[in-house]
């Protein structure tokens, strides 16, 4: 394997095609068009420019091509304290699916006193960025309102209404929850219940229609309980009082992994054995669901499909000017552990 070379200062596009005997327009094609090459003239030519360590000057692209090649992502708030883990690994899956696309990411957040629309419109009249990617989208969210009003293009991890742009990515969460009851009901579960989130977010609704599904798909005996505001120490409490009632289901599917903690904590201290008495299973695929004992049952969100997704979708909507037809759904991964019993 030939090691690249330090870049050499000054090096430009016509040193290149020197290099490689070749057109300017060709290295052009390899670095913006690669579908335009034979295959092998492409290998060459990438060995080639990867070699030299060239990298093409970026104000010179955008000058041409009228873009910034800056994505704005408005972040949602966090704890920095007891901080989400899905968002830490969502930023890096969308950070790395921009830089393979060209483009960088540009974290925003309203300053103190603004809204949400007033923070974007101050990003778009500044000409800082080609378009926003959004995320925790919520039904008729102000900021899909607003960009889909202003023609500005942005991206949707969450599906939008009907009458905006259609350039959304999401998981099939009732797909993913079917399955996990579909699962239950394959080990001679007939009593199941549901542990909602009380949140009222969409993504949550999706998961409670897919228990709901699977439950009448296999003919089940399925309830749902949830506590106000999905607090801790309650989720405990209400777990406890189903597992000593005489309506105590033998599996019990959770809406989220938090949710499911305080079932593993109310298992213990009814004498339950979570996997052996009592069946689990939940969503998100948190780092410490595999630690857990028994490590538990749940879905995986595929965070790196779901980044390259939306950022190959609004790359194509700055530089082509064109939208998607139709939303994107991704399938949720299972991930099957102990928790789910033999």
């Amino acid at each position: 394997m030939t090691a690249r070379r330090p870049r050499e200062r000054g090096l430009t596009i016509e040193d290149v095609a020197r290099a490689a005997g070749v057109s300017r327009q060709t290295i052009s094609n390899a670095l913006n068009a690669p579908h335009r090459l034979k295959a092998e003239t492409l290998e060459r030519v990438t060995a080639l420019i990867e070699e030299l360590g060239y990298r093409p000057d970026q104000s010179a692209r955008s000058l041409k091509s009228g873009t910034r090649r800056i994505i704005a992502y408005p972040t949602p708030v966090d704890d920095p304290a007891n901080p989400n883990p899905l968002m830490g690994g969502f930023l890096e899956a969308v950070v790395a699916a921009a830089g393979e696309a060209g483009y960088r990411i540009l974290l925003v957040r309203p300053r103190p006193g603004q809204t949400h629309e007033q923070a974007l419109d101050e990003l778009i009249a500044a000409r800082t960025v080609d378009g926003f990617l959004l995320s925790d989208i919520l039904r008729d969210d102000p900021r899909v309102a607003h960009l889909a009003a202003e023609g500005f293009p942005f991206a949707a991890f969450g599906r939008t209404e009907p009458e905006h742009p259609q350039s959304w990515v999401d998981v099939d969460s009732v797909q993913a929850v079917t399955e996990l009851v579909g699962l239950l009901a394959a080990r001679g579960h007939r009593k199941v219940a549901f542990l909602a989130s009380s949140s009222g977010q969409p993504w949550m609704d999706d998961r409670r229609d897919g228990f709901l599904a699977g439950v009448r798909r296999h003919s089940l005996a399925g309830q749902e309980f949830s506590v106000r505001g999905d607090e801790p120490g309650e989720i405990v409490a209400a777990t406890r009082e189903l597992l000593a009632s005489r309506a105590r289901p033998t599996a019990i599917v959770a809406a989220g992994d938090w949710l499911a903690l305080g079932v593993y904590a109310a298992a213990r201290a009814e004498g339950v054995e979570i996997g052996a008495d009592l069946a689990l299973v939940a969503f998100d695929d948190l780092p410490i669901t595999a630690f857990l004992q028994p490590a538990l049952t749940t879905v995986r969100l595929p965070l790196r499909r779901i980044a390259e997704a939306l950022v190959s979708r609004l790359v194509r909507i700055v530089e082509d000017g064109v939208n998607p037809q139709a939303g994107l759904l991704l399938p949720g991964e299972l991930v099957i552990r102990p928790s789910l019993g033999p």
